[in-house]
């Protein structure tokens, strides 16, 4: 809860509706009130006009039955809304006094509007009307006047607001595609449909993206230029070291060159996991297109095979393996397959079991190494995705690249790697490979 009013505090988005908001109230509100102050005085108005064409209409005294009297002597109509009255100077001293035009009355304890006018034969007539019933007449005019207002204040409230999200969509748009990319996916953020307010920031952005990818190429560069220049001194010690075991050697020098030959076989299989994982961190323009899980399997069990049997492990296919076909790069596909079966081969005891399986799991396309040797305790299970960390406690020495190359190459491919206790054997790993059915462009 905190961390959210936290981010509405930090939003222009948030606090431009407000801002915005508020104005349109305080306008609508000043509106509102000079709108409703110039409708009631243009109704009194226009009821005083209506008053003063009334009384010059009249241009004779009216007779006694056509006079609508104001006081209880002379009787009254409490339904009228005008009251005629003919002025008497005895009577109406005070009326009868004032000059012609309008006035406002207080009669009898109820306030008139009255408009007082001289006829032709010199006789007077006073036309008069509650102020009461004219306030209310003007009341009612001037809140339909505010209704209009009323109206359009809530829909340009929800028109800003609509609005606002509308300008700050790209911008939105921008920060989920920014943050959908991959680690190496470091090509220039598109400024079409941007604000131009924005575009300074792009900019920016785009230039830091162009240093991160120069310093990347430049690493890569190099760890792919190290790698395959110690190939060839690493050719010249392989073949030194054969042409040396070939001569007549004690055995305590034959078995110094045994161990010799096995260090320069790990330093050459160091060298090509090294080659493979600038490839696999690397970000080239690949035509990605459909794989055969299968077919990617049964290409790698063919070359392990040897491996395997040497070392009397049963490698094959499970039994309920099933063809799937993922959109990705046959080498990325190859890279992940054989490092995993590699992985297997190696750590698993003499004797063992490596099983190799492909099934379909909630639009993914699943594929497994399944082997009966030491696995991995649950505590290195993260750790063992990072370059060079090695499981301690284990015979078998290796670079710790094998994990940490798949681990990249399923990230670029917008899959995932899981790693479980195997099911089927008393103690073994699971390796779990989710290659998405529908990854992103």
């Amino acid at each position: 809860m905190d961390g959210s009013k936290k981010q509405l505090n930090k939003s222009i988005q948030f606090w431009l509706s407000v801002y915005l908001s508020a104005a349109i109230l305080l306008v609508a509100v000043v509106t509102g009130a000079l709108s409703f102050v110039f409708a009631f005085d243009e109704a009194h108005e226009l009821q005083d006009e209506s008053l003063r064409q009334t009384a010059s209409l009249i241009d004779h005294v009216p007779s006694a039955d056509e006079i609508i009297l104001v006081n209880g002597n002379r009787g009254s109509d409490a339904d009228s809304d005008l009251l005629i009255l003919n002025l008497n100077p005895v009577a109406d001293p005070v009326l009868f006094g004032l000059p012609d035009g309008l006035h406002t009355l207080d009669q009898t304890g109820a306030k008139y509007r009255a408009f007082i006018r001289t006829l032709p034969d010199l006789s007077r007539i006073a036309l008069l009307q509650k102020t009461e019933l004219r306030d209310e007449i003007a009341n009612d005019s001037a809140i339909r006047t505010l209704l209009p207002l009323l109206v359009l204040v809530p829909i340009l409230l929800l028109l800003v607001t609509w609005l606002v999200q509308k300008i700050f969509r790209p911008i939105g748009v921008l920060a989920r595609e920014i943050d959908s990319r991959g680690d190496l996916e470091l090509h220039a953020v598109p400024e079409k449909g941007l604000p131009q307010e924005i575009q300074p920031f792009v900019h920016a952005i785009n230039r830091l993206f162009e240093r991160v990818a120069q310093s990347v190429q430049a690493q890569q560069r190099f760890l792919a230029d190290a790698a395959h220049e110690l190939r060839s001194p690493i050719a010249a010690l392989s073949l030194q070291a054969e042409r040396l075991e070939a001569c007549e050697l004690n055995p305590e020098a034959r078995e110094r060159i045994i161990r010799l030959k096995k260090g320069i076989d790990r330093s050459r299989r160091l060298l090509g996991q090294l080659l493979s994982m600038a490839r696999a961190q690397s970000n080239p323009v690949v035509e990605r297109g459909p794989v055969s899980l299968l077919g990617v399997c049964t290409h790698v069990l063919e070359d392990a095979l040897p491996v395997a049997q040497e070392k009397g492990i049963d490698l094959g296919m499970g039994e309920t393996t099933q063809d799937a076909v993922v959109h990705a790069e046959e080498t990325e596909v190859l890279l992940i397959v054989r490092n995993l079966v590699d992985n297997a081969i190696r750590y698993s005891n003499a004797g063992g079991v490596v099983d190799l399986g492909i099934h379909h799991e909630m639009g993914w396309a699943v594929f497994t190494v399944e082997d009966n040797g030491p696995g991995i305790a649950q505590s290195d299970r993260q750790r063992v995705f990072d370059p060079f960390f090695r499981v301690s406690g284990l015979e078998q020495t290796g670079s710790g690249l094998g994990l940490a190359i798949v681990k990249g190459l399923v990230d670029r491919l917008d899959g995932k790697i899981e790693l479980h206790d195997s099911a089927r054997f008393a103690s073994g790993l699971v390796v779990k490979v989710f290659f998405n059915r529908h990854p992103k462009p």
